[in-house]
């Protein structure tokens, strides 16, 4: 957040500065569902309180959305509507974990899992991975860090910030593993639609139907559809569940914002169409970061598989000094970065990996050229 508000500023201030932060897609929100908006404000169904979890058509939507795209039945009494995937993440620990309880987390994480399940009271465990694995946790590495206080697995593919993709065979491995051991799996799937070459996603619930008890998908509109400012996410999970978590929206926020879900019910029940326009541009803006990174000196960085980020190792140019500064740390590389060459990353140590940096290539094709080009100019000198 420290390189994102330093870099925001400087381009407020007239410098061309590229910003590899975003973590939203660079597209405007497709005309349909924001001409649902429109018509949603001028419904007087929607100037009132509506139900906590979520309009009832909504929910019937997400259901059907869910068995669509990834195969999992479930009924719409197993949504909550929240707002937006962080909300969903929030209720689904506050609901799930009691003080002390242990949450197995794989390293890199997005950031907002440790510390949702530090404000549960929930102690997060780290699992470390890196490039030779692709990102990815084995079943011995989660196995090892097990204890009688482990309850939940958080498991994400295509992973923020790694884009790394797991094969079936691998979430079965997981997902068994979990089933086999009594634990619950909280899957974050908001990226589903965002694979590439050979990829599949797989909804693990799906690939081990024993886990349906025990298992909460989070999902959203935001990443999908480009409506990541319209804050609806929605968590699936076991009737109870949902009911305690029901619950404590209700204190906290009541429902989601009628118009949003008006429009997110647009978002779910048409088609794919903008979203396949969307996957085409981050397809062709993937490789070729992927080719230009591996090009800059001291930098390997695995081909991405999903999401819309490029997760390079930059451990081959730390400990140099560059135009006369340290870089010991990839916080202090993203500094030099930015003031050198006017180019933002966002430093490994924000996701628990240091040594490594996340390059969003959610922005113009002549932008994420650019902005490699001038990193490769800088490690070159």
């Amino acid at each position: 957040m420290a390189i994102d508000a330093k870099a925001k500023a400087r381009k407020a201030a007239g410098e061309d500065v590229i910003n590899f932060g975003a973590g939203e897609p660079d597209f405007p929100t497709p005309d349909h569902i924001v001409e649902a908006a429109i018509a949603a404000c001028r419904d007087e169904r929607n100037h009132h309180y509506t139900p906590a979890a979520g309009l009832p058509d909504l929910r019937a939507a997400i259901a059907k959305k869910t068995a669509r795209d990834s195969g999992y039945a479930v009924e719409p009494a197993q949504v909550l509507v929240a707002n937006g995937g962080k909300h969903a993440l929030y209720n689904t620990f506050a609901t799930l974990l009691d003080p002390g309880d242990e949450v197995l987390v794989p390293v890199p994480y997005w950031t907002t899992y440790p510390e949702a399940i530090g404000l549960a009271g929930g102690v997060p465990v780290f699992i470390p991975t890196d490039e030779a694995s692709r990102y990815k946790v084995s079943v011995e590495q989660l196995e090892a860090a097990r204890t009688p206080k482990t309850k939940i697995l958080l498991f994400v593919s295509p992973s923020n910030p790694s884009g790394a993709v797991y094969g079936r065979d691998e979430i079965e491995a997981i997902g068994q593993w979990a089933v086999d051991n009594g634990l619950w799996v909280v899957t974050d799937e908001i990226y589903e639609h965002l694979v590439y070459d050979h990829h599949v996603f797989h909804s693990m619930p799906v690939v081990v139907p024993a886990l349906a008890d025990t298992c909460v998908v989070i999902n959203g509109v935001a990443k999908t559809y480009a409506m990541t400012g319209w804050r609806v996410g929605w968590m699936i999970a076991p009737t109870d569940v949902i009911k305690a978590a029901t619950n404590l929206q209700s204190q906290s926020t009541s429902n989601v914002s009628n118009v949003a879900q008006r429009a997110a019910l647009a978002a779910v029940s048409g088609g794919l169409e903008d979203v396949a326009m969307m996957r085409e541009a981050f397809d062709r803006r993937r490789r070729r970061m992927h080719e230009l990174l591996n090009q800059a000196p001291g930098v390997v960085c695995p081909e991405p598989e999903g999401a819309f980020y490029a997760f390079p190792s930059f451990k081959g140019v730390l400990g140099r000094e560059i135009r006369g500064r340290a870089a010991d740390t990839t916080m202090e590389l993203a500094e030099i970065l930015l003031d050198e060459a006017l180019v933002a990353i966002v430093p490994g140590e924000a996701f628990g990996a240091d040594g490594y940096a996340r390059l969003s290539y959610a922005l113009s094709d002549s932008d994420a050229e650019e902005g490699v080009t001038r990193i490769i100019k800088i490690l070159s000198e």
